[in-house]
């Protein structure tokens, strides 16, 4: 079933592992599976930014570079089939010149398109995680999963489904968490780890709460907005990602259906994170929208040459519009 990754992997004595510019739990995950799943070959680890404190609970983080590797044997991309989220490296000629000259494999689990425009195979399936679409691969082309791979797929899958709790989640999901048990991970470790790296300063406590006071509500309180600038992202992202602090939080507030964090840059670009909540399954055509993508329930995107207020009255354009769809279907 999964030829295309034995006939990518096969004769290759160095691949490097490429992660786009947004890293997180499950693309960390499945860099660092497919390090100890591919024993045989040499595998190096590419993120062109760095990986984000929040994120060091992983026990391989620091093993991650910035420095590309221009003559691995193949590439693989893992946790993205969107151009948007590999912009830094496509802006980059080198870089670009060598995606297009080397084998390139991608392995994704999000509906969006596959609109990268360099020649490429893919494997490509709707799962919870890309941890989870790595572990059937695994299991289905036979290799062996040691423990250090088993838990860094169980991160994975936990990071990107909310502890096991996301509409997204299967049956199947729950098989493969019991199967990982089996190959020696231990949950409640994984998760204590976890839980100690996610501690939150008194100063990020503080700037939480900057950010709840800072919460747009429209559409009948239906629609929560929050704008994160610059400064923000330069003074605190490092320790902990203001996303996360306050999504969550969003997401528990009586009636809001949608809930959207929205980052600025200096140079134009704008990126949304959105989560959806109860029937409102509409999260990937709010980022299809914006050029972006990703879950029913979650979901994010990119723009450039916009600002927050714009986004935000687009936002309260096409949400109506969207949850009218749903319900209607």
């Amino acid at each position: 079933m999964y030829h295309k990754f034995l006939d990518f992997i096969g004769g290759k004595k160095s691949i490097q592992v490429i992660q786009a510019e947004n890293p997180d739990g499950d693309s960390l995950g499945s860099a660092i599976a497919l390090d100890y799943l591919l024993k045989d070959i040499e595998v190096s680890m590419y993120c062109p930014v760095d990986i984000p404190r929040y994120l060091h609970y992983f026990d391989d983080w620091s093993r991650v570079t910035n420095e590309f590797n221009y003559r691995a044997d193949g590439y693989i991309i893992v946790d993205t089939a969107a151009s948007v989220l590999l912009t830094k490296l496509l802006d980059d000629t080198a870089i670009r010149n060598r995606l297009y000259s080397a084998p390139v494999l991608v392995i994704d689990h999000h509906e969006t398109a596959d609109d990268l425009d360099f020649p490429h195979e893919s494997i490509i399936e709707v799962r919870p995680a890309c941890t989870e679409l790595i572990y059937d691969v695994a299991k289905e082309c036979q290799l062996a999963v040691p423990r250090e791979a088993a838990d860094a797929i169980f991160m994975g899958i936990m990071s990107d489904t909310l502890g096991l709790t996301s509409p997204s989640v299967t049956a199947r999901t729950f098989r493969v968490c019991a199967e990982l048990t089996e190959l020696g991970s231990d949950i409640a470790a994984l998760e204590e780890k976890r839980r100690e790296y996610m501690k939150k300063s008194v100063r990020i406590m503080e700037y939480k709460a900057t950010l709840m006071q800072r919460v747009d509500f429209s559409l009948d309180n239906t629609l929560a907005t929050v704008h994160i600038p610059w400064d923000d992202i330069s003074e605190y992202s490092d320790e902990y990602n203001p996303n996360v602090l306050i999504l969550e939080e969003l997401r528990m507030v009586e009636g809001v259906k949608v809930a959207v964090a929205v980052k600025t840059y200096p140079d134009g670009k704008v990126t949304g994170k959105i989560r959806c909540m109860g029937d409102a399954a509409i999260a990937e055509k709010i980022a299809g929208y914006f050029g972006g993508g990703g879950h029913p329930f979650a979901a994010g995107f990119r723009a450039y040459d916009t600002s927050y207020d714009e986004v935000l009255a687009d936002l309260v354009k096409i949400v109506p519009e969207l949850l009218a769809e749903v319900a209607h279907d």
